[in-house]
């Protein structure tokens, strides 16, 4: 007798969308609002997990380490997405963190069939950008089996790299190649397979915690102030004042000419503030801090 193979929970259908082609409009919107509510509970259900990622991510960089995402199609580009908001929010190298994805740069715009399908792409991409001990790699992968994640992974494990896996099928679990598994169970999506919907939702969350929270044990977020933000646009330039005239209580004039001797950069601004220094000093009594705001401004009172 032949054994059946167990679907992932990624591929079921859903008893509750089974007719939603019938449905008006508004009833097609408010059954995939009722779907998405899934989402945030089931990310809760992985704090621990989630948790245990973080740590693991600040270690890394902390030892000059850096992040890397792998995925396919979809958990790739939330990938890549993530890794490229990373150096204007957090003001870090764009080296600190990296999106892989399957196809390369083409697919993020297009699909490249069959791209995913390839163990040992993965593990070439992993060698390709000389991924070491001190770094942690983290595969996305909506159905937990994408054999160019998986090939990723093991090549990652045996350089003694950390390894993640963020997968919302429960199925295979057990088969995946790494030391921390994320798996929000979201169930069937609203369209079978459909990844990019309840899956690609729960991956961006569980995503958004890992790099925002890492930033902020490393000193890049002060209260919930982004103070290492890299001003780059007139938008982020207005955002850089408001928060170094917050933080003061300057004006907005004198925080202006508190910014342009600070080189626009808002932690050592507000440290020239507080402690009466020059650029030079601020910075140096940040890296004495460990880029600590709230260290280096203590002692000011």
């Amino acid at each position: 007798m032949t054994t059946r193979k167990r679907l992932p929970t990624t591929e079921k259908r859903n008893p509750r969308s089974a007719c939603i082609d019938t449905l008006p409009t508004l009833e097609i919107v408010d059954l995939i609002n009722s779907e998405d509510r899934i989402v945030p509970e089931a990310v809760g259900t992985q704090r621990e997990s989630i948790a245990a990622a973080i740590d693991a991510i600040v270690d890394c960089f902390r030892e000059g380490g850096r992040l890397f995402y792998v995925g396919a199609g979809t958990s790739g580009r939330l990938g890549v997405l993530d890794a490229s908001e990373c150096p204007p929010t957090f003001g870090v190298k764009r080296s600190m963190v990296q999106g892989i994805i399957a196809g390369g740069k083409k697919a993020l715009v297009r699909s490249i069939e069959g791209a995913e399908d390839n163990v040992e792409d993965g593990a070439r991409e992993i060698d390709k950008k000389k991924v070491s001990s001190r770094d942690v790699v983290v595969g996305l992968a909506a159905c937990g089996v994408t054999p160019f994640v998986h090939g990723a992974l093991r090549r990652a494990r045996q350089l003694g790299a950390q390894t993640v896996c963020v997968t919302c099928a429960p199925e295979v679990v057990r088969s995946i190649p790494a030391d921390i598994i994320i798996n929000p169970v979201v169930g069937p999506e609203v369209v079978t397979g459909s990844t990019r919907m309840k899956a690609g939702t729960a991956t961006k969350l569980v995503l958004n915690m890992l790099t925002t929270t890492a930033m902020i044990k490393l000193g890049k977020v002060h209260g919930n102030l982004m103070v290492d933000l890299q001003a780059v646009n007139k938008k982020l330039r207005d955002r850089s004042l408001r928060i170094v005239t917050e933080l003061t209580g300057l004006s907005r004039p004198r925080a202006k000419a508190l910014l342009e001797r600070a080189e626009g950069k808002v932690k050592p601004a507000v440290v020239m503030h507080f402690r009466k220094v020059d650029l030079a000093r601020a910075v140096k009594i940040l890296n004495d801090c460990g880029q600590s705001l709230r260290a280096a401004i203590k002692s000011a009172g």
